[in-house]
């Protein structure tokens, strides 16, 4: 799964510490997420989408392996 979180998270001028406390999960959660190495809950990608203003679809996608 690809997602957009880093590119987001440039928009608002914000480290993956201020989007973690944002989301209320650590800054290595995070990391994870960002990273690809875990997929999050729905309510977590939920909160994500929220804070940034935008839908899930536009943070998350799926890889064309995935489709």
């Amino acid at each position: 799964m690809k997602n957009t979180i880093k590119v987001e998270r440039a928009k608002k001028n914000w480290t993956q510490a201020d989007l973690a406390k944002h989301i209320g999960i650590s800054r290595q959660g995070l990391n994870s997420i960002e990273t690809g190495k875990f997929i999050p809950s729905t309510v977590l990608a939920l909160r994500m989408a929220k804070v940034f203003d935008t839908t899930v679809e536009v943070l998350f996608q799926l890889d064309d392996i995935e489709s």
